[in-house]
């Protein structure tokens, strides 16, 4: 059985902490209806993503190894900053809203641009590696 780390998960919780107040700051006072587009959810989502990408790629490719590091950015930070569940909701919204094009176009595009985001941000953290 895998020992827990006490150190490991107070850096998962002030992590979160920040991820957390940071997401409730930037859409804090918008709200979306289930017909227009939900660029909050959006934002720190695709924020999220690409921070996620410079952490780690950073992390473990350019820095010397520290579980604590990753635990705080990518699992605390990042993962308290981006929202999935409040995109699930917003889609299902959209759905039962029979707003079809609106929820095919969020979900798509929330996919592709954090993909890309990840993409982009390891693809600069590893070519600033190569600067001289």
């Amino acid at each position: 059985m895998p020992r827990l780390d006490r150190q490991e998960l107070a850096a998962i919780f002030a992590g979160g902490f920040v991820g957390a107040v940071a997401r409730a700051a930037l859409a804090q006072g918008v709200a979306v209806r289930p017909d227009r587009w939900p660029w909050p959810t959006f934002a720190v989502n695709v924020i999220g993503a690409f921070a996620l990408g410079y952490f780690i790629t950073r992390l473990q490719e350019r820095l010397p190894p520290s579980m604590y590091a990753r635990a705080f950015l990518g699992t605390g930070v990042c993962g308290a900053l981006t929202t999935f569940s409040t995109m699930m909701l917003e889609l299902q919204q959209m759905i039962e809203g029979d707003h079809w094009a609106l929820a095919a176009g969020y979900g798509g595009a929330s996919v592709v641009c954090g993909l890309a985001a990840v993409f982009l941000s390891t693809k600069l953290v590893r070519r600033a590696w190569l600067r001289p």
